[in-house]
């Protein structure tokens, strides 16, 4: 009778318990309402209705296991707890208030003062006060801008610094490059992959030291010599000069025989100009 009772009572602790936690999210829904505006126009607001879409519904019973979560995250590093913050602002591209990220990620930076300094602090994210929002390096947004900025920089630009600049910036990049109107290469060095404006109106200034680097360099007469030297460097030739000699002497030692001339014989329609010679015209058969 009494475990009847402790359980019964039990029931009611979490019921009551449920219901302030509702209370609590009707609260905070409506001060998401009443936020400022963010840094930039663009950056759309984060909702409630958007974050209850990333958040994963939670039942009743399955509260004491969020809860224990919700715990593990806040007592992570905070490293741990800043990655998350920033992985939710790069992929969602919304301003975030401290309470909305709380509820989309579990990270608490109201009361964990140590969250919030490094939030602000993090060069991929931007405060202006109020909310928290993503901060590529660059502020491009769309494949036009792309295209105009990479205009900008003849020397090259890393496509590791674009790659986060909007969620589709790497299949612009290979629009583009489809188009030609930029080239991506890679840097043999760095391992880096650059891209490069496609436009010959563009004046690229090389420096003096390079340019007499380049003419002072030797290069072997023979160009076997340079094939061989950049098969060294485990480079391929874009030529095959000893395959071409040979196919060259190959066709010089069976040459084609001339085809012999036809000549016309003369007939009476055949215009003869020296008529009144008629001596030359008597080994000629006419029909």
């Amino acid at each position: 009778m009494a475990l009847e009772e402790s359980l019964a009572k039990f029931k009611k602790q979490q019921e009551k318990c449920q219901s302030t936690l509702a209370s609590i999210n009707n609260a905070r829904a409506g001060s998401f309402r009443a936020a400022a505006s963010p840094h930039d126009k663009s950056v759309p607001i984060a909702t409630s209705a958007s974050i209850a879409v990333k958040a994963p519904a939670i039942k009743f019973s399955y509260d004491t296991q969020r809860l224990q979560y919700i715990n593990s995250v806040q007592k992570s590093t905070i490293g741990a707890q800043l990655k998350r913050v920033v992985d939710l602002l790069r992929e969602t591209r919304e301003a975030f208030t401290a309470e909305q990220i709380n509820d989309a990620c579990y990270v608490d930076a109201t009361n964990n003062k140590m969250v919030f300094d490094s939030l602000t602090s993090n060069d991929k994210v931007y405060y202006d006060g109020k909310r928290f929002s993503y901060k590529p390096k660059y502020g491009v947004k769309n494949k036009e801008e792309l295209c105009q900025f990479i205009l900008k920089y003849p020397e090259g630009i890393r496509i590791g610094d674009l790659s986060d600049a909007y969620p589709k910036v790497m299949e612009d990049l290979q629009a583009l490059k489809a188009s030609g109107a930029v080239w991506l290469l890679s840097n043999s060095d760095s391992r880096e992959d650059v891209a490069y404006p496609n436009d010959p109106k563009i004046d690229i200034k090389v420096d003096y030291d390079l340019k007499s680097l380049f003419i002072e360099i030797d290069l072997p007469h023979d160009m076997i010599d340079i094939e061989r030297y950049l098969q060294k460097n485990k480079m391929k030739p874009a030529t095959n000069t000893a395959r071409r000699r040979a196919m060259a002497q190959v066709q010089s030692s069976n040459p084609k025989p001339k085809a012999k001339k036809k000549t016309r014989d003369i007939s009476k329609r055949t215009k003869l100009t020296n008529a009144h010679l008629p001596e030359l015209f008597q080994n000629f058969n006419v029909p």
